[in-house]
C-alpha cells in the first residue's frame, strides 16, 4: 500500500529539514512526501533538492493568513497514495513511523497518534544536531528522565513506542480501555474516506477548528471509527513558545460547528469541490 505522508509546513524549515531527515530513515518505504506550505518561500524548492532520494512534492499558495485547511486540501489532492498521513511541520516522526500507520489502517477507521512534546533544551539540542532524533527514538527509554524533566507539557510517557500487533500492542494495549480523539498533527486516513467528505473545511478560517475538532465529527457521521495509535505511531513535538491568537469569530464558529453537527452535515462547506 502506498502511503502519502503531508507535512503542514510555515516557514519553519529547520524542522522541516529534520524531518526530511528522518523521513529518509523510514522503515517503510512505499511512500512519497508532500510538502503542504501555507505561504510561497524559496527555501523549501531548496531544501527539497538536498533529499533527492525521497519522492517528494511542493505544494505552495500565497500568504494570506493561516490557511492550513486549504495547504493540506492541496495536498490531498496532490497525493497518490490510497493512504493519507498528517503531520505538523514541528513534528517529527519515529523511523517506525509510516510502517506503524500503515500497520494500523484498517477499512472503516481512521487512526489518531499522539506526540511528545519536548522542552525547550531537548528541542535544542535537536535542532542544533546535538541529538539526533533517530537516535532519541530508538533509545528513548535512556532519555526518558531528561525528557520527563525539559518538558513543560507533560506526555513524555507517549514517546514509548511498541510493535503493532506485537505482544504488548496484542496482550495489553488492545485491552485497555483507550478513548482518543482526532489530533491533526498525527492522524492517518484513507484517501477516499477523506475525499468522501470533502477534505478540510476551510470556512474555519485562520482558526484551528477545522484541523481536528471539525474533521474529526465529519469523519464520525459519515460512518468511520477513531482508532488510537498511541505508542505506536509517534512524533517528538519540537518546543516553541505558544502563538497567542486572538480570533473574534472563534466562538461563532464553533456554534455554527455544533449545529451543523447536530444536522448531520458532515461535507465540508468549502473544500475539495472548490478547487479549479
Amino acid at each position: 500500500m502506498k502511503v502519502s505522508l503531508i507535512i503542514a509546513v510555515y516557514k519553519d524549515f529547520k524542522a522541516l529539514e529534520l524531518i526530511l531527515e528522518q523521513a529518509c530513515n523510514q522503515t517503510y518505504q512505499n511512500f512519497e512526501v508532500i510538502i503542504a506550505e501555507d505561504a510561497i518561500s524559496e527555501e523549501v524548492p531548496l531544501l527539497i533538492t538536498q533529499f533527492a532520494q525521497l519522492k517528494i512534492k511542493h505544494c505552495s499558495q500565497d500568504d494570506f493568513g493561516i490557511r492550513k485547511m486549504r495547504s493540506q486540501n492541496n495536498a490531498i489532492l496532490a497525493a497518490e497514495g490510497d493512504y493519507l498521513v498528517f503531520i505538523d511541520g514541528d513534528c517529527i516522526p519515529y523511523p517506525t513511523f509510516l510502517e506503524a500507520h500503515a500497520s494500523m489502517a484498517k477499512a472503516g477507521y481512521v487512526s489518531s497518534g499522539r506526540r511528545v512534546n519536548l522542552g525547550p533544551k531537548v528541542s535544542a539540542e535537536i535542532r542544533e544536531k546535538f541529538l539526533d532524533s533517530k537516535k532519541l527514538a530508538n533509545n528513548y527509554l535512556s532519555y526518558f528522565f531528561k525528557v520527563l524533566s525539559d518538558g513543560k507539557e507533560g506526555h513524555a510517557e507517549s514517546g514509548f513506542t511498541f510493535k503493532p500487533n506485537g505482544f504488548i500492542h496484542r496482550n495489553l494495549l488492545t485491552n485497555i480501555k483507550r478513548t482518543t480523539s482526532l489530533l491533526g498533527c498525527n492522524f492517518g486516513c484513507f484517501k477516499k474516506d477523506i475525499m468522501s467528505i470533502n477534505g478540510f473545511d476551510e470556512s474555519y478560517g485562520e482558526t484551528a477548528i477545522g484541523d481536528d475538532t471539525d474533521i474529526e465529527w465529519r469523519f464520525r457521521a459519515y460512518g468511520l471509527q477513531l482508532q488510537s495509535v498511541k505508542n505506536i505511531a509517534n512524533v517528538f513535538h519540537l518546543y516553541h513558545e505558544k502563538r497567542s491568537r486572538v480570533i473574534p469569530e472563534e466562538a461563532e464558529l464553533l456554534i455554527e460547528m455544533k449545529e451543523r453537527r447536530d444536522e448531520g452535515l458532515f461535507i465540508a462547506r468549502v473544500g475539495l469541490d472548490e478547487r479549479d
